[in-house]
């Protein structure tokens, strides 16, 4: 009976428990973080058990849900996932459940923190989980406004500048987004994301299947994001609290991925597999890479070098999109996987030593590794991982991308491999000037992590490690769904 409706509690019990956490006094307030961790402890057994029963060897959509929604216009309630679904969605259960207890020590407003929380998580799972393109949109504009009063509200001291920030770059691309849905509407009368990528509407007519190409890209290519879009992460991260920044690079950064392998891909393959479009696409990953590597390089505050990472770190899955071969897919999609588990680690590490010293100044650090040997055990984990380090997810996944992408774009592939140079140089250096030499006298009376901290960063140094050590377990589930995306993406 579950399977049934899997994909609808999963979406939905985070509004419920949204309701409930408003008709809790607000004076509760351990009580209202107890209820938001129980509805997101649900949302990641259910999605855990969504992966552990998804069958791996169906390429076809499974647990879907198809319902009448508004019939005048041939809307429809329309669930359904593949391997790419799923594996986002398990991530988005482990992060939600984690960053949860990551906002444990808000004390403002924490009713409408966590109200706005649980509405964000729905529009996440919603957008993973949807088939039709009306209620993918509905959903993605879901996300926008709880991300926007989470981050100004409750940010930093900029917090303003960053939300307005981040509203207007997304709603711009949510702009182009929704031109292309009403294209392919008034073309085919219809949303069903399926119906479309069978009938690819506008094959006959491949410029502008290019220029409605371009138009998703650039609303998808804000989310990843893509220089030049890419400005408003590091305002952003740097403002939003450490469990929004969490969700910011762990979650919502991988929907631009995701939308590309969803919709620009499948429903517009003649653009798609256009060789100018690919290697167009091909040199955005490579600058990526690259210069979000510099910058990470050159930044003194430790939560900006960590935003300027993720830029660099989805450039290989952007390089891993463009190339399109099994390999560099595959890598392109467990990176997105490996990553949202690094960086949300990576941010996690931050916010536990700006609780303590109330900066994250580099230069102002030294030798915290002496007085917090757990945290810098943590942090070794995490740095490493996103370093790419053999053992660690993050290395198969940049292995794969480096395999695909070397039988395409050779040139290409070995500018990238500078990218793992300068990955190196930043994130040894950080470490060099938090953990190690001699501990300034203003850090004696610092704690080790706490019991909720390690609760957070274990599990997701383990899970790094684990897929490193055993990635077809993570491989496994989409590998079928992105060969079937490569034959209708190529059998044109």
């Amino acid at each position: 009976m579950i399977d049934a409706h899997l994909l609808t509690l999963i979406v939905f019990l985070p509004i419920l428990g949204m309701v409930m956490v408003l008709a809790i006094p607000g004076s509760q307030r351990q009580l209202i973080r107890i209820t938001a961790a129980f509805f997101t402890f649900l949302v990641f057994v259910l999605s855990t058990y969504l992966f552990l029963v998804f069958d791996r060897s169906n390429v076809q959509m499974q647990f879907v849900e198809h319902y009448s929604w508004i019939s005048q216009y041939n809307i429809w309630y329309y669930m359904g996932v593949d391997g790419l679904s799923v594996i986002l969605i398990f991530l988005t259960g482990i992060l939600c459940f984690i960053a949860t207890f990551a906002a444990w020590n808000i004390e403002k407003a924490v009713k409408g923190y966590y109200a706005m929380y649980l509405l964000l998580v729905t529009g996440m799972l919603g957008v993973f989980c949807t088939l039709d393109f009306f209620l993918f949109y509905v959903f993605w504009e879901i996300m926008l406004l709880p991300m926007y009063f989470l981050i100004g509200i409750w940010g930093g001291p900029k917090r303003e500048y960053a939300a307005i920030k981040f509203f207007i770059y997304t709603l711009v691309g949510s702009v182009l987004i929704l031109l292309v849905i009403l294209a392919f509407y008034f073309k085919t009368g219809s949303f069903d994301m399926l119906e479309l990528i069978r009938e690819r509407p506008f094959q006959a007519t491949p410029v502008f299947e290019k220029v409605l190409f371009f138009a998703l890209f650039i609303g998808f290519a804000i989310k990843i994001p893509v220089f030049p879009f890419h400005t408003w992460l590091p305002d952003a991260h740097v403002e939003a609290p450490t469990a929004i920044s969490v969700i910011l690079a762990g979650i919502l950064l991988k929907m631009g991925g995701y939308g590309l392998l969803r919709i620009s891909y499948p429903m517009l393959p003649g653009a798609a597999w256009d060789d100018g479009v690919r290697y167009f696409l091909a040199i955005l990953g490579l600058v990526n890479i690259i210069y979000g590597a510099l910058c990470a390089m050159a930044q003194t505050d430790f939560k900006r070098l960590v935003a300027y990472s993720s830029i660099s770190h989805m450039g290989f899955v952007l390089l891993g999109i463009a190339v399109l071969n099994a390999e560099a897919l595959n890598g392109a999609v467990f990176m997105m996987f490996s990553h949202g588990l690094s960086s949300a680690m990576l941010f996690l590490l931050v916010g536990v030593i700006y609780d303590r010293a109330h900066h994250r100044d580099l230069s102002r650090f030294g030798g915290l590794g002496t007085k917090m040997p757990i945290y810098l055990t943590l942090s070794i984990v995490g740095f490493f991982a996103s370093l790419g380090l053999p053992g660690t997810s993050s290395f198969i996944s940049e292995i794969m991308v480096f395999l695909g992408s070397y039988q395409v774009y050779l040139g290409i592939t070995i500018a990238a491999l500078l990218g793992i140079i300068l990955t190196a140089a930043y994130i040894l250096w950080t470490v060099e000037r938090v953990y190690l030499g001699k501990l300034r006298p203003e850090f004696e009376g610092f704690s080790d992590c706490s019991g909720r901290e390690i609760f957070t960063l274990v599990p997701l140094a383990l899970l790094l490690i684990l897929f490193g050590i055993l990635p077809n377990i993570v491989l496994d589930v989409f590998r079928e769904s992105m060969q079937y995306l490569i034959q209708i993406v190529t059998l044109q």
